[in-house]
């Protein structure tokens, strides 16, 4: 898969979720994998409070 393939796939699921990547710092420290990983776990239009909180319970998981 292409970058740009990737790019579209991670931005139609923040879509999916209901998250406005636009409002997202540029400077989180989070690789693509734990983003998709927060992602795949949400449900259609779980919002932003539900990824960043899921978010950080991936990066706690990879962390241990």
């Amino acid at each position: 898969m292409s970058q740009a393939e990737r790019f579209d796939q991670l931005l139609r699921e923040f879509e999916r979720v209901g998250v406005d990547p636009n409002a997202l710092s540029a400077g989180l420290a989070v690789s693509e994998e734990e983003v998709r990983r927060a992602l795949a776990a949400l449900p259609d239009g779980a919002g932003p409070e539900a990824f960043l909180s899921r978010l950080r319970a991936v990066m706690t998981e990879q962390s241990k």
